[in-house]
């Protein structure tokens, strides 16, 4: 449990940082952060799937570059979903996908989060 905890307020520091870096993303402030981490992984773990396989032949039409507009199109999802989060529009959702996932990233391997590994 405290795993989940840890890698919920990293994802939502992650939201708050990205959404000070990004023009067109704005976010009211921590409580709405941690909302938005939990609809981000909602948003992740239920529809993102379903854009993939759905998009699966555009994605490889386009050697995967199509996957950063389904990221792009979670994130605005993340904002339509959560009060207090604002997504302003298609061109901000794609940088705030890509600032995300570096900034998530980097937030995970400074608390020493191990990613998943092949093994």
């Amino acid at each position: 449990m405290p795993q989940f905890l840890i890698t919920w307020l990293a994802t939502a520091a992650s939201l708050f940082v990205t959404a000070i870096i990004v023009p067109g993303l704005a976010i009211a402030g921590a409580p709405t952060a941690l909302v938005g981490a939990a609809v981000l992984g909602f948003v992740n773990a239920v529809v993102k799937p379903i854009l993939v396989i759905f998009t699966l032949p555009l994605t490889v039409l386009t050697l995967g570059l199509f996957l950063l507009v389904v990221n792009a199109i979670a994130l605005g999802l993340v904002g339509y979903l959560t009060p207090g989060f604002t997504v302003g529009g298609f061109f901000p959702a794609v940088i705030g996908s890509l600032v995300l996932t570096f900034v998530s990233s980097l937030i995970n391997q400074l608390l020493g989060q191990e990613t998943e590994e092949l093994q």
